[in-house]
């Protein structure tokens, strides 16, 4: 279990318990009252402590995006159970994501079963995602392309060419 700010316990049960609240919130636009088990049952089990900095750790079972560094942040988690729900993961998809940042969105589509080719631009960052997957014994990776599903995590303005 572990402490934020304001003294309050936060855990992989109160984060669930904030994205089925916010699922019943907005479901009529989004069109997903409430999450598959197997999502929320990926998120229950992928440490979201373990992709954020120490510095956060006492935060990453809050439902709010944190900085990772570099000017990026670790998605919200409603956003990666909707994201990851809307994608409609079956078990050895194999999936482009662009942007692996820390690489939780990732290791949620791994813990499906998902083969997953990530891309991502920020040097340090994927350096750092692709040590710490491996840690935790993620091993999903694909290099078959294309894919039938894509997650777009993260997007900055087109360069000019």
């Amino acid at each position: 279990m572990l402490r934020h700010l304001f003294g309050a316990s936060a855990t992989a049960e109160t984060m669930l318990d904030a994205i089925a609240r916010d699922a019943r919130e907005t479901g009529a636009r989004t069109g997903r009252p409430v999450f598959g088990d197997a999502v929320l049952d990926a998120m229950r089990t992928v440490p979201r402590e373990a992709f954020v900095p120490k510095a956060e750790a006492a935060f990453a079972y809050e439902n709010r995006p944190l900085p990772i560094g570099h000017g990026q942040t670790i998605s919200q988690p409603f956003i990666v159970a909707l994201m990851t729900e809307l994608l409609d993961v079956e078990p050895g998809a194999h999936i482009l994501e662009i942007g692996t940042g820390c690489g939780y969105q990732t290791a949620i589509l791994c813990a499906l079963g998902a083969r997953v080719c990530s891309v991502e631009v920020v040097e340090p960052l994927a350096t750092a995602a692709t040590a710490r997957l491996a840690g935790l014994g993620y091993s999903g990776a694909s290099r078959h392309l294309p894919c039938r599903r894509r997650s777009r995590i993260s997007s900055s303005p087109a360069a000019a060419w």
